[in-house]
């Protein structure tokens, strides 16, 4: 009677796992139920959020989006980098980040995810050689891109189109009043407009001194003129400061010659007030940021302003300064909110929800969107948007690219705003700390 009993106690434990195996084997993405995001504390993580809570409605996984100032946006997540936390599951890093995410084994490589789903053909390969590929031309990717950004312009329509001021500019310049094409044209219609007895300036150009403000603003003129941040081998003398870097740092300080007063440390903030207020004919400003001056409760000119993408150089290079963020998957988290992530990234890279990450007013770098007419004509900035992401380039993205960043701010900024030296012993300083960085830190050899 016992051993019968055994065996029926067996039998019903076979049968309880029969039925109980099939929930335990669950797909891994159903044992995740929240899927937490870090972000910098701007709008574009908010439009995340929406996204994220279609997500939720269609898979039953709560997304998050956990917004940090950016002041303090880096240091929270080195710290959690440091200790190999998993309070977050993705993070929309900096470009910037990508050197230190992958050769310091934070980020969980994509490429394989990114290649087998195809993913790598939908955005434009600037975006995805910024946003997401690390090393340099390597063909191995650390990051989804997700929020293109770039820097822009914005311009007076009512006064390029002024009849007097159309007439009075052909005849000084020799050639008709429109949006720039050429950087040359910039100049002259800075140079046109700029009349300080008027409280009217010509153009006004990045110059802050702290983080990258003042080389966000010089790579377009820069790059712009067939110079980068280093050549093939990492090498930086010769390269940075170059005949043609020295011809676009004077440049871009005739500009800021143009610029209304008080843009002596000025990023963001201060490019759209100096527009606002009136005093600025032409501003450059991220994209991101543009959306404001079309709003007339904060900008009396809202009706007439306009925008166009960078110009092109003297020898025919056309480039703008990268700005926006790639989302990566953290990797100190289980196998399973790794997967979790995957699927989400899977989700959100896909057409339709990247239509919607524009609808709501995300910067996709998806390019069937970025080519559909209805993207091209949703907004007056988002021509020249779509144009930009297809020639953006960036800053170094390898672990001490802080380091070399700031002799290149401090530098520039002290010659641009300082009127200190001339641009060729500027850039021959910047140029000489960068090469001991880059030696102390075993990119290139002494």
């Amino acid at each position: 009677m016992l051993k019968k009993s055994r065996s029926l106690l067996v039998l019903i434990a076979i049968l309880m796992a029969m039925v109980i195996a099939p929930v335990s084997a669950a797909p891994a993405e159903r044992q995740v139920t929240e899927l937490k995001i870090f972000w910098a504390q701007w709008p574009p993580a908010d439009y995340l959020q929406e996204i994220g809570n279609r997500y939720e409605a269609e898979t039953g996984i709560k997304v998050t989006v956990i917004q940090e100032p950016w002041g303090s946006f880096y240091d929270k997540m080195s710290v959690e980098w440091a200790a190999q936390g998993d309070a977050y599951d993705m993070v929309v890093g900096d470009s910037q980040w990508l050197g230190q995410g992958a050769e310091q084994g934070h980020y969980v490589e994509l490429t394989d995810f990114m290649v087998e789903n195809d993913i790598i053909d939908t955005v434009t390969p600037a975006t995805l050689k910024y946003y997401g590929e690390f090393p340099a031309n390597s063909g191995r990717y650390w990051a989804y891109p997700t929020e293109g950004e770039a820097v822009g312009w914005a311009y007076r329509k009512d006064r390029f189109e002024d009849p007097e001021e159309m007439a009075a500019f052909e005849e000084q310049y020799g050639y008709p009043l429109a949006p720039p094409e050429t950087f040359e044209q910039l100049r002259d219609i800075a140079e046109f407009f700029y009349r300080p007895d008027e409280n009217v300036y010509g153009v006004g150009v990045y110059t802050q001194k702290d983080y990258d403000g003042m080389i966000m603003g010089y790579e377009n003129v820069m790059f712009s003129w067939g110079v980068d941040w280093q050549d093939a081998d990492n090498q930086v003398i010769g390269v940075v400061n170059s005949d043609r870097a020295v011809e676009a740092l004077e440049f871009y300080k005739e500009l800021y010659s143009f610029a209304p007063p008080g843009t002596n440390n000025a990023f963001y903030t201060e490019m759209n007030s100096v527009f606002v207020n009136g005093q600025a004919t032409m501003v450059m400003n991220y994209f991101a940021f543009l959306p404001d001056l079309l709003n007339a409760e904060k900008n009396p000119y809202a009706d007439v302003t306009g925008f166009f993408s960078g110009p092109t150089g003297p020898y025919g290079d056309r480039y703008v300064a990268l700005g926006g963020q790639g989302m990566s998957v953290l990797n100190y988290i289980s196998d399973e909110r790794k997967q979790a992530s995957l699927d989400f990234i899977k989700w959100f890279a896909s057409d339709d929800v990247q239509q919607q990450w524009a609808d709501v007013g995300g910067y996709t770098c998806n390019i069937g969107v970025l080519e559909s007419e209805e993207f091209l004509s949703n907004t007056p900035y988002n021509r020249a948007f779509a144009e930009s992401m297809t020639f953006v380039k960036d800053f170094w993205n390898i672990p001490v690219y802080g380091e070399l960043l700031e002799p290149a701010q401090r530098y520039i900024n002290a010659y641009v705003v300082g009127d200190v030296g001339t641009a060729k012993e500027a850039l021959d300083g910047m140029a000489v700390e960068q090469h001991e960085i880059l030696v102390d830190a075993g990119v290139i050899e002494e």
